[in-house]
């Protein structure tokens, strides 16, 4: 199955040298024998794989890639990415918008839906697949944020006062490049009543070299407090480049908070998510959501019940001070905020 056009583009400047991590999205594995070839996975149909991809199609970044057990094929990292034939059966209660986004969009490309903020799709680059994406059937090409849209964006949030916070998210926006970051970021700096810019971006820990002077550099410039919602899901996620990414962006004055999506088979036991925490808080990061899975099509097989969840909140209040404890949470599609649970 070949790959589909990337909406995206990365914008790589061919003139200059490209940069550890534009080289990192470059080489990332797409093809799922070359995925079992690496990984050692004697077992695994690479045809099967490529089957199982459907529309979403394989890709992960080498540097995690280095952190799956070779010839694990259960390997809680390797599950997030693999492709399975259970993501083309239709599951009822599974949609492909399962939080109704289309209907927050009073700007392609930026969502309105809770009071004070607004999230912005930057883009619809990822460094990599997670399986049980909520936006893998998300329509990035009616929502491509060319200078006339983005400018439409810019118009939208400062004719609201109300807006204080403006959420930076994607596919992932840190696969932009640091020039275009910077300009965007300068221009909401221009808007008297923004007070924050939050990331929500996976890329620091799937390619740390992303982390680079560059892009500390406008991080560092804005007047805007910066934080940066990180996405790990396991503890095995977390090793020493990925420690170092995670201190240089505390170290240029950015709050790091961590949200996980409660997995079956990756993290649903209760030893799990607390060495989960514990590693995030010797990395700087702050436990902030454990997610309920987000009902969308071809994700069905993660779904951990209401119930075990609960348990597991049990048990990680009984081993883990309060401050290291997550809040589980599903997102409603028309909720004004997170339901706890």
């Amino acid at each position: 199955m070949s790959e589909p056009e990337i909406l995206f583009p990365l914008s790589f400047d061919s003139a200059s040298p490209r940069t550890p991590w534009k080289a990192e999205m470059a080489s990332l594995v797409r093809d799922p024998q070359t995925l079992c070839a690496l990984l050692g996975l004697q077992g695994a149909d690479a045809e099967e794989i490529r089957r199982a991809c459907g529309d979403f199609p394989l890709r992960v970044p080498r540097p995690y890639l280095n952190r799956i057990t070779r010839g694990d094929p259960q390997d809680p990292l390797l599950l997030q990415v693999l492709p399975q034939l259970q993501e083309l059966t239709e599951t009822p209660g599974y949609s492909a918008d399962p939080l109704d986004e289309a209907q927050f969009t009073p700007v392609p490309g930026l969502l309105h839906k809770y009071q004070g903020r607004v999230l912005v799709v930057l883009n619809g680059n990822c460094a990599i697949h997670c399986r049980y994406c909520f936006r893998r059937h998300f329509p990035y090409k009616e929502h491509q944020i060319g200078k006339a849209h983005w400018q439409r964006i810019v118009d939208y949030i400062a004719a609201d006062t109300s807006i204080r916070e403006v959420i930076f998210s994607g596919g992932d926006p840190l696969t932009v490049t640091d020039s275009a970051l910077a300009e965007k970021v300068r221009q909401l700096d221009a808007i008297a009543h923004l007070k924050r810019l939050r990331l929500h971006t996976r890329v620091p820990v799937m390619i740390p070299s992303r982390i680079n002077d560059d892009c500390l550099a406008w991080l560092r410039a804005t007047r805007l407090q910066v934080v940066c919602v990180i996405h790990a899901n396991h503890a095995n996620e977390i090793d020493a480049e990925v420690l170092q990414a995670l201190d240089q962006l505390r170290g240029a004055g950015v709050t790091l908070l961590n949200q996980t999506v409660l997995l079956r088979g990756v993290n649903d036991a209760a030893e799990t998510l607390i060495r989960l925490s514990e590693t995030l808080s010797e990395a700087g990061v702050m436990p902030y959501y454990l997610h309920q899975l987000d009902a969308v099509q071809g994700a069905a097989h993660f779904a951990v019940s209401d119930a075990q969840a609960a348990q597991l909140m049990q048990a990680l209040r009984a081993s883990l001070p309060g401050y290291l404890v997550p809040r589980l949470v599903r997102e409603d599609a028309h909720s004004p905020n997170k339901t706890p649970l």
